[in-house]
C-alpha cells in the first residue's frame, strides 16, 4: 500500500505544529472587523448606556439630595410656625386670663356697690318706716293718753294745743324711763 512518497507529501501538509498561512490571514481579517464593530457600534452603546445610568444614578442623588434640602427647609418652616402659633397661643390665653380677671374684678365691685347701695335703700326704708311708726305711735299714744286724762280728770281735753303738750311730757318721761331701764 502506502507508498513513502504518499507518506512524506501527506506529512508535510498536515504538521500540526506549523500554522496554514491562509487561516492565519483569514482569521486576523476576521479578528480586525470584530474590533472594528465592537469599537465603532459596540462599545459606543455600552458607554452610553453606562453614561446615561450614571446621569441617571446622579440625577436621582440630586434629586434626592434636593428633595431632603426642601423637606429641611418645610421641616424648619414647620417648626417655627408651630412655635410662633404656640407662642400666640400663649399670648392670647394670657390675654383672656388678665381679662377674665379684669371682668371679675369688675363684677366683684359691682356687686359690692349694688350690694352697699341695697343695704343703704334697706336702712333708709326701715328708717322711714321706724319715723312713722314713732308718729303714728305717737298719734295713738297722744289720743289714748287724752282720752285716759279726761277721764281721770274728768273734764275734757279737747284743746288740741294743751292735748300735744300733755302727750309731749308723757312721751319724754316715757324715754328717759326707757334709757334710765337701758343703761341699768
Amino acid at each position: 500500500m502506502i507508498s513513502s512518497d504518499m507518506i512524506l507529501a501527506a506529512g508535510e501538509a498536515a504538521n500540526p505544529l506549523l500554522p496554514n498561512w491562509w487561516e492565519v490571514l483569514v482569521t486576523a481579517v476576521g479578528f480586525i472587523v470584530l474590533v472594528y464593530v465592537v469599537t465603532k457600534f459596540i462599545a459606543p452603546a455600552f458607554e452610553k448606556s453606562y453614561q446615561d445610568r450614571v446621569a441617571a444614578i446622579e440625577g436621582g442623588l440630586e434629586k434626592a439630595e434636593a428633595a431632603q434640602n426642601e423637606a429641611n427647609e418645610l421641616l424648619a418652616q414647620y417648626k417655627a410656625q408651630l412655635l410662633e402659633a404656640r407662642t400666640e397661643a400663649n399670648g392670647i390665653r394670657e390675654e383672656a386670663r388678665n381679662e377674665g380677671a379684669a371682668i371679675l374684678a369688675d363684677l366683684k365691685e359691682k356687686a359690692a356697690s349694688e350690694s352697699a347701695r341695697i343695704t343703704e335703700q334697706a336702712h333708709t326704708q326701715i328708717e322711714a318706716e321706724r319715723v312713722a311708726a314713732v308718729a303714728s305711735l305717737r298719734n295713738e299714744v297722744g289720743t289714748l293718753a287724752t282720752s285716759l286724762a279726761s277721764k281721770i280728770v274728768g273734764e275734757a281735753l279737747n284743746d288740741d294745743e294743751r292735748s300735744a303738750r300733755v302727750v309731749d311730757r308723757f312721751l319724754a318721761d316715757l324715754e328717759t324711763q326707757q334709757n334710765a331701764g337701758a343703761s341699768n
